[in-house]
């Protein structure tokens, strides 16, 4: 399995779409809304998501994640002077829990330490992948409510 990154482009869009609403089915589970409904709903919140990062971080890359040049998931990077913020980070529902997200985390995190820069995410207290980044040195910097903000500290020597 090789993982590599790409640069996003439009023909990406209906993946990037499925990845995130991928990210919100337990929540649309719990709503009696129809079929159509959720889609339009997500339609709006994918929408407003990405007008959202383009704006408040207008130097980050969006990138696929793909293995064996097959895109399966997102990853949305700002790198500040003063560290590496990981906006987004989705795989695909079913490659999730196969290393994937582990493998770019890891080269992230090299990537930081090489450059002596800490790496934070914000992810939510119910998010599964807490666990992988708390194995990966993740501690709370922050919470309100139930999002966390999480921060690796460089470990460069």
């Amino acid at each position: 399995m090789t993982i590599t990154l790409r640069p996003a482009v439009e023909s990406d869009q209906p993946l990037l779409f499925e990845l995130y609403a991928s990210t919100r089915q337990a929540e649309m589970a719990q709503v009696p809304w129809t079929a159509a409904q959720k889609h339009a709903f997500l339609a709006m919140q994918f929408a407003a998501q990405t007008e959202g990062y383009r704006t408040k971080h207008p130097r980050a890359t969006h990138e696929m994640i793909c293995v064996d040049e097959r895109a399966v998931g997102r990853l949305y990077l700002d790198g500040p002077p003063d560290r590496l913020h990981i906006m987004d980070i989705t795989v695909a529902p079913e490659l999730r829990n196969a290393g994937i997200g582990s493998e770019v985390l890891s080269r992230i995190l090299a990537e930081a330490d090489r450059d002596g820069k800490p790496v934070d995410i914000y992810v939510e207290t119910f998010n599964p992948s807490l666990r992988l980044f708390k194995r990966l040195g993740f501690h709370t910097a922050s919470q309100d409510g139930f999002l966390l903000l999480l921060e690796r500290p460089t470990t460069k020597p």
